[in-house]
């Protein structure tokens, strides 16, 4: 089973996964990656341009394989904020997708105290694109297509 774990920056996806994904399990997370791909002590949520880009084609190539092997293993996917294709892609895959929001104010707090700074652009963006009804709107909520 693909499960595809969306949500803005500081919403904890990668403490969701951690909380659900067995040892056995593939976890495709970008900062697990970028730390996997950095050189020893690089600072997490804080890469060169660099290493993005690397980070970046490594990952849709990780993807791609995993996907060939859904049968087999459970696989984990953090998408921020998948596009209509990746939606597309998703449902052809049979995916559940997973939004992890514990609401606006805790996110952009998490971010001020743990990220780096212009993560709140982009969390406002998150927001903005998905319209939550309400800050008690339930935390987590998911959809299998």
């Amino acid at each position: 089973m693909l499960y595809v774990i969306s949500g803005p920056p500081g919403a904890g996806k990668s403490s969701w996964i951690r909380a659900h994904a067995k040892p056995t399990d593939i976890v495709i997370d970008f900062d697990l990656l970028a730390l996997a791909l950095a050189g020893p002590g690089a600072a997490n949520r804080n890469y060169s341009r660099t290493l993005e880009k690397v980070v970046h084609k490594a990952r849709w190539a990780v993807i791609r394989e995993a996907e060939q092997h859904l049968d087999k293993v459970d696989v984990y996917l953090i998408n921020t904020s998948p596009s209509p294709r990746d939606r597309a892609n998703y449902q052809r895959l049979g995916a559940k997708l997973i939004t992890v929001d514990p609401g606006r104010d805790i996110v952009m707090q998490r971010i001020k105290d743990m990220r780096r700074p212009g993560m709140e652009a982009v969390a406002e963006r998150w927001y903005k694109r998905h319209k939550r009804r309400s800050p008690s709107a339930m935390p987590q909520a998911s959809r299998t297509w």
